[in-house]
């Protein structure tokens, strides 16, 4: 009996010898005394199974690595290859300008210092407003992007600044833009030319070919990206209250907040269709920046035609709209410019205000107080 009990006490040795560490109680010990790690666990930097007592970080695309035989770069690798893994914890502790989980995204510079918002590559939009970038379709009323492939999809991302607010980082506030009162057009025996914006309404077979009676509205973004709505606009090309039409377009662009328009001069014009005299087809108006606020080029309109109702500012009935039809255009262009305080001063980036060269004043230095 006590050979028996001898015996049986080395071998309880041999077993527990057989894995080192009875693989920390993270892992299976196999015949062959191996210790089969659970997931994320292993050991050293090769994460050999070991005894199974350390944590594993995760795994991301690597933002830099060295080909393998293929030339491949870019693949997996622990923490993204910008973080330290923490043994203990199983989490990365990133490099500065990295974050998340297993390091996969970048920061944004300063946090957009307070004045932005930090936005995925593949999610940053195209030109200031939709009609800008071309497409020029009444349905598409949303920023333009378009298809990111690239390796870096959901890893890198930049700030997307707040009106009035620009830089990388956010942390420098916009000036006024203007014209260079002082800059010498190739003819200055010609009037000079203001920006003019055409607007084509095309109805819809759906509406009868009229929209008469619905409303809409104008949305312009300035150059400090402010963006601004006017007051709901009702439609009415008929023959008495076409002109009246066009006067409502012009007062309530004028009547957006912080004079951010001063001027502009409408026109308009409308094609009879082949159902009659008394309905029209298309619908044009050419609108004109001439205020000195708006001189030079500006972003183009974008037209509210979208149905906006109870809870929506403004409230709009809409506009029903022939599908895929250019209805904002740049028909003239502008003989002046639009510079950062006009040219003619300094930008303080603190406060968003010019600080004018001697003989300039004016929020955006484009007036002349002294000739020299």
């Amino acid at each position: 009996m006590f050979r028996f009990i001898i015996l049986a006490l080395s071998t309880l040795g041999l077993v527990s010898a057989g894995c080192d560490n009875s693989c920390s109680g993270h892992g299976t010990c196999n015949a062959k005394t191996k210790c089969t790690c659970y997931d994320n666990w292993g050991l050293g930097l090769a994460h050999d199974t070991g005894d199974c007592s350390q944590r594993i970080c995760p795994y991301e695309f690597a933002w830099v690595d060295t080909p393998d035989k293929f030339g491949n770069h870019h693949k997996y690798a622990e923490c993204a290859a910008k973080g330290i893994c923490n043994r203990n914890t199983g989490e990365c502790e990133c490099f500065p300008g990295y974050e998340g989980k297993g390091c996969q995204r970048t920061t944004c510079p300063n946090d957009c210092s307070g004045h932005g918002i930090c936005t995925y590559i593949e999610n940053m939009a195209y030109a200031a407003v939709p009609m800008d970038a071309g497409n020029g379709y009444y349905l598409n009323q949303d920023p333009v992007t378009f298809p990111y492939y690239y390796w870096d999809l959901t890893k890198t991302r930049g700030c997307v600044c707040d009106p009035e607010y620009a830089d990388v980082d956010c942390s420098k506030r916009m000036c006024p833009y203007g014209t260079d009162v002082m800059d010498i057009r190739n003819n200055m025996l010609a009037a000079a030319k203001y920006q003019t914006q055409k607007l084509e309404f095309v109805a819809d077979s759906m509406s009868g070919f009229t929209l008469n009676g619905q409303t809409f509205a104008l949305t312009f973004k300035s150059k400090l990206n402010e963006t601004f709505t006017t007051i709901p606009i009702v439609f009415d090309n008929t023959a008495g209250g076409f002109h009246d039409f066009l006067i409502d377009i012009q007062l309530a662009l004028e009547s957006l907040p912080n004079n951010v328009i001063d001027k502009v001069e409408v026109q308009g014009s409308s094609l009879g269709s082949s159902w009659g005299s008394s309905q029209t087809y298309s619908t044009f108006v050419n609108i004109s920046f001439v205020g000195n606020n708006v001189q030079g080029p500006q972003h183009l309109l974008t037209v509210k035609s979208i149905v906006c109702g109870d809870g929506c500012t403004p409230k709009l009935t809409g506009l029903e709209l022939a599908p895929k039809s250019q209805n904002v255009t740049e028909v003239v262009l502008s003989d002046f410019n639009s510079f950062e305080c006009g040219r003619r001063g300094k930008c303080d980036y603190t406060t968003g205000l010019c600080s004018c060269f001697h003989g300039y004043t004016g929020s955006n230095c484009n007036t002349i107080t002294a000739l020299v």
